[in-house]
């Protein structure tokens, strides 16, 4: 595109949200439209502002950062959407890529590789952060060791549920649900819940 790509920052770390503001600005080849510290002031930008790229962080001030994007599509507004976030589980990625985002980036990525991934998602690709994609790949090879059911209750784990609540929700007894989680340990090789739900 001639015109220059407005690009709305969502990051609710001060030092973090100018740094980024500060590198594409200085490039020439952006015009900030906005920067905001919650999903709240995010909409607030989008309705008065021009924006073509939206650079969400992960966990914000008032909830998710990705909170946005059902709104996004309520109004119909459809920016590039553009996750740059230190969470590279596979719960927080996969969540972010069912709804639509285009780029997922590791915060262990410089400003030039995050740039080189938006500029790339402004000509019609999806990019996926290596070291997230390499994480993907491995959760997909151990659930295809698992059964529906302990896919199931990996995914609820993921997701920082009990195993009361899983039986609950499930309603299955708590015996049962901590077997099938043993099994899931025994495949995966992973010894803790904590464990589990870094994955």
């Amino acid at each position: 595109m001639s015109e220059k790509p407005g690009l709305l920052i969502i990051e609710d770390h001060p030092i973090m949200r100018d740094g980024i503001a500060s590198y594409f600005e200085k490039t020439g080849r952006w015009q900030i439209s906005g920067k905001a510290s919650s999903v709240d002031e995010a909409k607030k930008i989008f309705l008065s502002e021009k924006i073509d790229v939206a650079l969400i962080d992960i966990q914000l001030d008032d909830g998710w950062g990705t909170d946005i994007i059902p709104w996004l599509k309520e109004i119909n507004q459809t920016p590039t959407l553009a996750v740059y976030s230190a969470f590279d589980d596979y719960s927080h990625v996969n969540a972010a890529l069912g709804m639509g985002v285009q780029v997922y980036i590791s915060k262990r990525r410089d400003e030039k590789e995050l740039e080189d991934a938006l500029l790339d998602a402004l000509n019609g690709k999806t990019v996926i952060d290596e070291m997230v994609q390499t994480k993907l790949k491995t959760v997909a090879e151990l659930c295809s060791v698992l059964t529906k059911r302990e896919r199931e209750i990996l995914t609820m784990v993921k997701s920082d549920v009990t195993n009361r609540e899983i039986a609950e929700k499930l309603g299955i007894n708590l015996r049962t649900v901590e077997n099938i989680l043993s099994c899931v340990y025994d495949k995966t090789g992973v010894r803790s819940r904590a464990e589990l739900q870094k994955l």
